[in-house]
């Protein structure tokens, strides 16, 4: 503010001196006198630089001189004046309207630093309607998530300790900035009386210990469970042969595989396949064109080079998988981008004993081939037509999408796993081509949304949720047989009965009361299950 005052008393000013030394000058040095007002406007059009009108010719050297470092002193407090005083101005009035206190924080979650590894899960938080609140350093990015509408704090824990008052209230704490950062976080946190569950999303697993120390409750390094999980789908030698994670319990994953088009599932309907029955798994729907399908029953088409989503125990993934993509692997994992994760991604295959091959764009040790994955000669001289899989893990969601696009361009037939920072970026991956993609976003959705949410409802795929709800109307009909999925578009996964998840069910199988029963699908397909079942989430 007092920048702003101070530039509304020097600009009258400075016209003033500028005209009254114009109006001597023109008098003196020119013999052709100027009036006050007329030297005034001229001031006043030189500095703004909007012109002269008819007086535009002087005679005398210095005149001239004059003229020249006004016009000059004209042009340069244009660019100063905007950005040095105008647009902080402004910033400053808008950055008064964000918060610089917590609200109430009863039942909140709060996020310290919001980031691509939180944003599904804050998006997930909001489409449930559970509070929560985000503590922000960075103006720009407080501002951007205010106008999303998400309730944000400004503020630094180092500059203004007193931002955490009423932390203690809080459901729940999520850090993801620096280790330091969410260390100290926690302590501060733990100082004022917090007591609930903190969680801390780490950069280095050596820090988890330390953090443990000082008060979280658990520490991730989400980073290092998505290279594990590209590995996994990169490798069968890894264990599970699915992405990692699980869905329901320890025996339950997620698993996508392209239909290749020689595959004996693509173009056949779900009845033909009969995958419940005869492999053990439930396919949820499909990836086409980057776009989502449900299942809806057994005149679903699986699509040649479709992505199946698919969820079942691991050993039944790997069947599953065997018959997606038909094409033997042979060759050594090449993996391009040499980062965070691409060197876990490579430290993990090499303890399986795979062979890999690293494309970086900077020389270093582990290093095989150095250029970038955008350039065919890179690819080309990489083997990667050769190649049993390329694993994709640049740090770029942009470059990645792109690489995706070349890679599949320049090898069609190439097993290709990439990964992404942010969960909406994972459709586009499948469109430009990849076989399997998987952001941090949706690692930490899975680490944590379970804490936060509990089994009534966590995303497990972008779009695609698994949901926790009571028998309702299922209760006594068999719920592979009561066409559910014909009906509403979500599908039956699995029954939790006295503390067993069972994953089977015989013909004489019926739904009792009191089970749960797990049901995935879309948000719209759910509602729908919801209304036809008579079924409240549990």
């Amino acid at each position: 503010m007092l920048r702003l005052l101070a530039l509304l008393a020097a600009l009258p000013a400075a016209v003033l001196v500028l005209g009254a030394l114009y109006m001597l000058g023109m008098t003196y040095l020119e013999g052709s006198p100027r009036g006050f007002w007329e030297s005034l406007e001229w001031a006043s059009e030189t500095l703004s630089t909007t012109g002269y009108g008819a007086d535009a010719r002087w005679q005398h050297p210095v005149m001239v001189l004059f003229v020249m470092i006004t016009q000059i002193a004209g042009i340069f407090l244009v660019f100063l004046i905007f950005p040095v005083f105008v647009l902080p101005f402004f910033e400053e009035r808008f950055e008064a309207r964000l918060a610089r206190v917590l609200p109430p924080m009863e039942g909140r979650v709060l996020f310290h630093r919001y980031g691509p590894g939180v944003d599904s899960l804050v998006e997930e938080l909001e489409r449930v309607h559970a509070p929560f609140a985000i503590l922000e350093g960075d103006p720009a990015l407080a501002r951007s998530l205010h106008e999303r509408g998400y309730p944000v704090v400004l503020g630094r824990l180092d500059e203004d300790p007193a931002l955490l008052a009423g932390v203690e209230q809080a459901r729940a704490l999520v850090t993801n900035a620096d280790d330091h950062e969410d260390a100290t976080f926690i302590m501060m946190a733990r100082e004022r009386g917090f007591t609930g569950p903190a969680y801390a999303l780490a950069e280095n697993p050596l820090h988890r210990a330390p953090m443990l120390k000082v008060g979280a409750t658990a520490v991730y390094t989400p980073s290092h469970v998505l290279a594990a999980a590209l590995a996994a789908r990169a490798s069968a030698r890894i264990s599970p042969p699915a992405e990692g994670l699980s869905l329901i319990d320890e025996r339950v994953g997620l698993a996508e595989y392209r239909a290749h088009p020689d595959s004996p599932l693509a173009g056949r309907r779900l009845g033909e396949i009969q995958m419940r029955r005869r492999l053990g798994v439930t396919l949820v729907g499909q990836w086409s064109g980057g776009v989502f399908e449900p299942a809806r029953g057994p005149e679903t088409r699986i699509v040649p080079g479709a992505i199946l989503v698919v969820i079942g125990q691991d050993r039944n993934l790997a069947k599953v998988e065997a018959l997606a993509a038909p094409i033997p692997r042979s060759g050594p994992i090449v993996v391009a981008g040499f980062g965070t994760v691409g060197s876990k991604v490579v430290e993990m295959l090499q303890d399986a004993g795979e062979q890999t091959l690293v494309i970086a764009e900077q020389p270093g040790d582990g290093v095989d081939v150095v250029g970038n994955v955008l350039d065919q000669g890179v690819l080309e001289r990489a083997g990667v037509r050769e190649a049993g899989t390329l694993v994709l893990a640049l740090s770029s969601d942009s470059a990645g999408i792109f690489a995706t696009a070349v890679v599949r361009d320049f090898a069609p037939m190439v097993r290709l796993v990439a990964r992404a920072n942010r969960a909406p970026n994972v459709p586009r991956l499948y469109q430009a081509g990849a076989d399997f993609a998987l952001s941090v976003g949706q690692v930490t959705g899975h680490l944590l949304a379970r804490h936060l949410l509990g089994d009534s409802g966590v995303m497990v795929e972008q779009g695609l949720q698994c949901t926790r709800m009571a028998a309702g109307r299922l209760a006594g009909r068999h719920p592979w047989q009561a066409e559910v999925r014909e009906r509403t578009g979500a599908a039956v996964v699995a029954i939790e009965r006295r503390g067993e998840t069972l994953l089977d069910f015989p013909e004489d199988f019926r739904v009792e009361p009191e089970d749960a029963v797990f049901v995935c699908g879309t948000q719209a397909s759910l509602d729908l299950y919801r209304r036809e079942l008579d079924a409240a989430p549990r």
